[in-house]
């Protein structure tokens, strides 16, 4: 926990930017009849009825220094998307000349720079690798991690229902450009002192007699 919050605290280095990682899985869920517009004095109304349609995969990655983000819609969260998400990070031009991306992620068992030679060769796998410097949240600790942040505003824009794959990455398109263009950004408060007083119970006590 606290490796993660000094990391947050570093100053903004463009040649080491720090960037949360996330996924999010989203049900696509179907409407059975055509929703009733709204009128004057009548609100939009809905038939309660729904069709499944299975589920799709969101990953984001935040730059909450460079208020910038990047999500991509995925029919799965397996090993080798999350080595192709982080691969297309690390080519985007954004970061093409930074020397490393300082990444902030969960325990998920896939991500991990094993993930990358499941997918690569071990050429293309080390020279991903050899971008990153990562940096795990805490096991029931993932609230650290900036990224469920970004995951947690894009959940209040999906409010309508979200049928299909295409659907979602089209919603998924508009909000990643929509927050860039405006340079939406989180002020993350929480520190290591913060943490040492208010989560108190889970660090260790010593005893001196």
């Amino acid at each position: 926990m606290e490796d993660v919050l000094d990391v947050y605290h570093r100053p903004y280095d463009k040649k080491r930017p720090v960037v949360g990682l996330d996924e999010k899985p989203v049900q696509l869920v179907a409407n059975v009849r055509q929703p009733i517009p709204a009128a004057p004095g009548v609100p939009r109304r809905r038939d309660h009825e729904y069709k499944r349609n299975g589920t799709a995969n969101v990953f984001v990655a935040f730059e909450p220094l460079g208020n910038w983000r990047k999500l991509e819609v995925t029919d799965r969260r397996t090993r080798v998307d999350w080595a192709h998400f982080v691969r297309d990070l690390v080519d985007a031009p954004r970061y093409r000349d930074a020397d490393l991306i300082v990444l902030v992620q969960d325990q998920l068992n896939t991500h991990t720079p094993a993930s990358l030679y499941q997918a690569f060769d071990p050429a293309e796998a080390k020279r991903i690798a050899d971008k990153l410097e990562i940096h795990y949240t805490p096991k029931h600790g993932s609230w650290l991690n900036v990224a469920e942040v970004e995951l947690s505003v894009l959940g209040k824009r999906l409010k309508e229902r979200v049928g299909h794959k295409a659907n979602l990455a089209d919603a998924c398109v508009a909000f990643e450009r929509d927050r860039n263009r405006v340079r939406a950004g989180v002020n993350w408060r929480f520190t290591t002192d913060d943490a040492r007083i208010k989560l108190k119970r889970l660090y260790p006590t010593t005893e001196l007699w």
